[in-house]
């Protein structure tokens, strides 16, 4: 499944929600299922946007209802990024599996 990084900016209302309810971005992403879409993490960042989040969907649809859902009901502007593994951006390191298509896996415990 595609991997996408999701940056959020608070908006006007987003920043009134946030200081009547310090954990209502937090809320809103627990809150949110969208088929097809997983929020896979959320953090507060310095700089330029307040949040970025990553998120594994079957598609852009899915995500970009997910990135509705959240702007909606956190008081945020998302912009939305397709995550490309490196990998698949260089065919003479395809074949070793750090720099393969899928960029996280997690292992059976044995």
């Amino acid at each position: 499944m595609p991997f996408y990084f999701l940056l959020g900016s608070l908006t006007t209302d987003g920043q009134k929600m946030m200081h009547d309810n310090h954990g209502s971005v937090v809320e809103a992403a627990r809150e949110i299922e969208v088929a097809g879409a997983e929020l896979l993490g959320h953090y507060a960042v310095l700089g330029r946007y307040d949040y970025v989040m990553m998120v594994e969907a079957d598609d852009n649809n899915a995500v970009a209802r997910l990135s509705l859902e959240l702007g909606v009901r956190a008081g945020l502007h998302v912009e939305t990024l397709p995550a490309i593994a490196i990998g698949f951006l260089d065919r003479r390191i395809s074949d070793d599996p750090v720099w393969g298509l899928t960029s996280v896996e997690k292992q059976p415990e044995e």
